[in-house]
Formats: structure tokens, C-alpha cells, sequence
């Protein structure tokens, strides 16, 4: 059984939708251990509540430097022996110590097909709003594993949305979403708990189920 945590900032819907997979049977072989926000209003944590699951503050603002907020955040997920790491909607940045300590074991989606619209300053509404300003026709969104570089990881999944004539960053956001975000995330977390990823020259690719 894959043991999941659950790293977000703000409402969690992604969270929501990787909960709902597993209860649907969706994602098997696995469950979700720990939610952690480094906000403590953060919604997500009362989604996690809601369904028995641990879940954590652990904000920077609470203590005295970045290293030790770290080393916090660190020492909460390896003690509770966790199997996969999810970044969903995850705006704190992942120190290398944490990269190091789950090699490949670490997950992000991105409001984007990477590697457009992607890396520094690349996160949430801004994505959707340079998205609309270039006047690109496809966007989408990407499943990642997490690297010591931003967004550069080996991709996992994507899938492309269609951007409409009249979009706003706000109705394209809740589209890429809906179309692309609540689907791929809890389809790589099935990949990943079932066994059916392999690498090659960096490169991720799926197995078949009968392979």
C-alpha cells in the first residue's frame, strides 16, 4: 500500500480530487497518509479532516529562519514513513535536503503543458494570464516528478485544454482543471502505486497492465 502526503497551500481541490479517486477506485494500492499546508487557513486541511486524514500546519512563519522551517517540514514527512509526496498547489519551495530525501518519490502538477509557461514566478492565476496574453490556442497541464531545478523534472502525464475566445484567466484556470488537473493527478498516483512507470535515459514511460 502506497502511503501518500499531501503537500498544499491553499483550497485543495486537486487534494479533493486525489481523495475522491481513491474512495471511487480510481487510485488502488494506496492511501493518503498526511496533508501539510504551510497555511493554516488553508481549506485543504478541513477537506483532510473531513475524511480521517492527518493533517499538519507547518508554516515558515513559526519559525525563526527557512533552514529550520525545513528541517521541520523534512523531519514530519520521513517520520510517517510516506511513500510518495504530492505537491498540490504546493507554493513553498522544495529545498534540495527534501528532493534528496525522496529521490523520484516526489510529484508536482503544473497549469501548463511544460515546458511553456513554466518555472520561476510560473504558478496559479499568473500561469493562466501570460497563458491568454502569448494568445496560444492549447494549453493543458502536466503531472512532473519534482527535481532540484523548478518545473524540470521528467514529465509524467499531460493533457492539452483548448484556450476559448472570451477566456479569462479565472474561467481558463477552472477549466484546465476540470479538463486536465483532476484527471492526470490521480492517474499518475494510480501509475505510481501500481507499478507501472519505468525510466529510460530520463525519460518516463507507462508499462502496460499485463506486462
Amino acid at each position: 500500500m502506497l502511503r501518500i502526503g499531501v503537500l498544499v497551500s491553499g483550497g485543495g481541490t486537486n487534494l479533493q480530487a486525489l481523495i475522491d479517486a481513491v474512495s471511487s477506485g480510481r487510485i488502488t494500492n494506496a492511501e493518503i497518509a498526511v496533508v501539510v499546508s504551510n497555511n493554516a487557513g488553508a481549506f485543504a486541511l478541513k477537506r483532510a479532516e473531513k475524511h480521517g486524514i492527518e493533517a499538519l500546519c507547518i508554516s515558515p512563519k513559526d519559525y525563526a529562519c527557512r533552514e529550520q522551517f525545513h528541517e521541520a517540514l523534512l523531519s514530519a514527512l520521513v517520520s510517517r514513513n510516506l511513500d510518495l509526496i504530492v505537491l498540490a498547489g504546493c507554493l513553498v519551495a522544495i529545498p534540495p535536503e527534501m528532493v534528496q530525501a525522496f529521490p523520484m518519490k516526489i510529484i508536482n502538477i503544473h497549469p501548463s503543458l511544460i515546458p511553456s509557461f513554466c518555472g520561476r514566478g510560473y504558478y496559479g492565476l499568473r500561469v493562466h494570464e501570460k497563458v491568454l496574453e502569448r494568445g496560444v490556442k492549447i494549453t493543458g497541464a502536466t503531472v512532473h516528478f519534482v527535481d532540484e531545478g523548478t518545473d524540470t523534472g521528467p514529465i509524467i502525464l499531460q493533457k492539452a485544454v483548448e484556450v476559448q475566445p472570451f477566456d479569462t484567466p479565472e474561467i481558463l484556470q477552472r477549466r484546465v482543471m476540470e479538463q486536465a488537473e483532476w484527471i492526470i493527478l490521480p492517474e499518475a498516483v494510480n501509475l505510481i502505486a501500481n507499478g507501472r512507470l519505468m525510466m529510460t535515459d530520463g525519460h518516463v514511460w507507462t508499462k502496460e497492465k499485463d506486462a
